[in-house]
């Protein structure tokens, strides 16, 4: 978490609670210092601008931001991004629509990139997901022979200017292969990119010659550097091959002690329950965390399937019901993966429960309390001494700030406003109800 200095206090005014309390929020050197009852408004009081209280250098000084009613949040998180592949769909055409159309337009595309242009694009989609509230960002760099270690040093000098603002870890991903001889300048590039400040090792075994070779390299390579591992698992809906299967054999053989996340885990949601259920329970045996992640899969996934469509996503029930913790992530955002999208966790959440029949308050835990988790960051909650990492959004409750997705944010990071979005809306020449002419 980004330090604090020594004494900044922000008063949150006026806040309302998921639970329906209207509260006061006192945020203290990064922290919830204290939550109390909305202070009451003499009536015809008017609002006031956001202000600042006590004298420069008391002890009490700080900042006033006006909630209005907002409904404030634990912030959430986003747990698997591209930035190095962002807002890149009017430039990179994938016609086919599905994986492979993306992987192979991406690939054709991916060596015409500078470090300039990576920067630049990374930077406005790593704002566009502060502005809706994500105050944490995991993200993969490409890594590759014909891109080298280009994407990943325009990620961790973006990871550096916006650290005061957002937590930014950086997966360090891997081209295929990576096992065999045809693999060593793959691997070489895998081992620098650590060294220079990856914070995870990724790859797609079930794209590598060898899946299970791949899933071995990887626990090995980030045991030796003491980091988790973040891999890119059966991201199609086919039965084999399965390398979710692979990953959890391999952790429970090697007892791999840091934190390892299974994305996208598509196939798993086309097995039969039975089926389904056993590998759940080895997944959680292992303590491999999953990540959903619905609108990419929603668009690449069962273009195939004239009928019947399925719909791409994870076995959300059956992995919860398995006691596997289950985020959920935007993935792509407006590239040849995903040509739509918005850098918003609510949008993720908002898919989960139109396409994966969550409830909105589990759909929210996913891009929130269970993202952060997944990230290894601190829980957060509207609560005294809990990280002061909020969001604020005009909306009465969960359910309607999935629904609506309004702008109107306020956004906390480390205990003081990041990032703010006013939504006026006005209809000019409204008619006057019940008006005569």
């Amino acid at each position: 978490m980004t330090a604090q200095p020594s004494g900044t206090t922000t008063l949150l005014r006026d806040a309302l609670l998921a639970d329906g309390r209207r509260v006061d929020v006192l945020l203290r050197d990064g922290l919830v210092d204290a939550v109390t009852p909305a202070a009451a408004r003499p009536t015809g009081t008017a609002r006031t601008a956001d202000r600042s209280f006590g004298g420069a250098g008391s002890p009490a000084a700080g900042h006033v931001v006006d909630l209005d009613g907002r409904l404030l949040l634990p912030a959430p998180a986003e747990v698997h991004a591209h930035l190095d592949k962002a807002l890149t769909a009017a430039d990179v055409p994938n016609p086919d629509g599905d994986l492979m159309g993306a992987v192979t337009a991406w690939l054709r595309h991916r060596p015409t990139r500078s470090r300039d242009d990576i920067t630049a694009a990374a930077r406005a989609a790593l704002l566009a997901c502060l502005a809706h509230g994500a105050t944490a960002l995991r993200t993969h760099a490409d890594l590759g022979d014909d891109i080298g270690l280009r994407g990943l040093e325009a990620l961790l000098a973006v990871r550096d200017a916006e650290a005061a603002r957002c937590d930014v870890q950086l997966v360090a991903f891997a081209a295929t292969p990576l096992t065999g001889p045809a693999g060593a300048r793959n691997r070489d590039l895998l081992e620098q990119a650590l060294a220079a400040g990856a914070d995870a090792v990724g790859a797609c075994p079930g794209l590598d010659p060898d899946p299970a070779a791949c899933v071995r390299l990887c626990l090995e390579l980030a045991e030796a550097h003491g980091v988790g591992v973040d891999l890119h698992v059966d991201e199609w809906l086919h039965p084999a091959p399965c390398s979710l299967e692979l990953l959890a054999d391999a952790v429970l053989a090697t007892g791999f002690e840091h934190p390892v996340l299974a994305g996208h885990c598509v196939s798993l949601g086309m097995m039969a329950p039975d089926r389904a259920a056993q590998l759940a329970e080895r997944v959680a045996r292992a303590g491999i965390t999953v990540a959903c992640l619905p609108q990419t899969n929603l668009y690449l996934q069962g273009r195939d399937h004239e009928h019947a469509v399925p719909r791409g996503l994870t076995a959300l029930r059956i992995l919860r019901a398995a006691g596997v913790t289950v985020a959920a992530g935007g993935d792509n955002l407006q590239d040849p993966f995903n040509i739509l999208g918005r850098g918003d966790p609510l949008e993720t959440a908002a898919l989960l429960v139109l396409a994966g029949h969550d409830d909105p308050a589990t759909a929210y835990g996913a891009v929130s309390s269970q993202a952060r988790q997944a990230m290894g960051l601190p829980a957060v909650a509207v609560a005294p001494g809990a990280p002061a990492e909020l969001l604020a959004i005009r909306a009465g409750s969960v359910r309607e700030a999935l629904a609506t997705a309004t702008a109107d944010r306020v956004v906390v990071h480390a205990g003081r406003v990041v990032a703010r979005t006013a939504v006026h809306r006005h209809f000019p020449d409204e008619p006057q109800m019940g008006r005569t002419a």
